[in-house]
């Protein structure tokens, strides 16, 4: 490809490559010392970013301060704080499409500023200033709502309850969970567990505070809704749904919750809510 842009006039080297991806540019820098100025430009790497990026930075939590277009892109992949510090916004290194987690202070969780049910710390391991800790409740009502508008259209992205889940964690599996995405009509529902299926701990804890043995030696072997993963930053991950971005701007409704069993839970840790592209 490089050898081929090479013998081309400058403007259409620019062109070519406004109309390819991050990644094939910096190939393109990496193979020519000689188109590597081209690729570096901030005409090409202007055309990676979103459509809708002053908009963006008028959203951020701090300046951000960048010599290029280029520098700027590889900024905001690593993920900025916006919207007063409740969200974060990062692009997609190899894609340029945008994702977004939304905090617990953006979500609408049940009873949340209830101090006998919710608890609002720091976490050392989060990028919020506050995550939410259950303390002890026995309905779970955690629901997302998030703009088309905001995202890269004709693009399918999932969402992703961000968690962990404490020592002192009990009764949280002892139900699945309903986790559904909604879209205009359109909905996508399923069941998943809070706890991974390693974490005995938490199972025993909350046999021990039900004193439901048989319960609970039934639910492990017969469970068979969704289970969190575990995710590089070292946060659990529950995956809600997917949906597709179009053209035209909708409202996403993402939700958990757990209210029909009625026993007591606590000990659950939550970061937030992630919505990313599908590749």
């Amino acid at each position: 490809m490089a050898n081929r842009l090479n013998m081309l006039p400058e403007d259409c080297v620019f062109t070519i490559l406004s109309l390819t991806s991050p990644a094939d540019a910096c190939r393109v820098i990496l193979a020519s010392s000689s188109l590597r100025s081209a690729a570096e430009s901030d005409i090409v790497w202007g055309r990676f970013l979103p459509s809708d990026l002053a908009y963006i930075l008028s959203r951020t939590h701090s300046q951000i301060n960048f010599s290029s277009m280029k520098e700027l892109y590889f900024q905001l992949c690593d993920s900025v704080l916006i919207d007063g510090g409740r969200k974060s916004f990062s692009l997609n290194k190899i894609s340029g499409r945008k994702s977004f987690v939304l905090s617990s202070r953006a979500l609408s969780i049940y009873l949340s500023n209830e101090q006998n049910h919710w608890t609002w710390s720091t976490h050392s391991a989060s990028r919020f200033s506050e995550v939410i800790e259950l303390k002890s409740i026995s309905s779970i009502d955690i629901e997302g709502r998030i703009s088309t508008q905001d995202l890269s259209p004709n693009t399918t992205y999932s969402a992703y309850l961000i968690i962990q889940v404490s020592d002192r964690a009990f009764g949280l599996d002892s139900i699945a969970s309903e986790i559904s995405v909604s879209m205009n009509e359109c909905s996508v529902s399923n069941t998943a567990y809070l706890c991974p299926l390693d974490e005995r701990k938490q199972l025993l804890g909350s046999l021990l505070y039900m004193n439901r043995r048989r319960m609970m030696e039934k639910l492990v072997v017969e469970g068979d809704g969704q289970r969190p993963s575990k995710r590089e930053d070292g946060w659990m991950e529950i995956e809600l749904g997917e949906f597709f971005v179009g053209e035209e701007g909708e409202e996403v409704i993402m939700k958990l919750m757990e209210v029909k069993g009625y026993q007591l839970k606590g000990g659950l840790i939550i970061e937030g809510i992630e919505v990313r592209p599908k590749c």
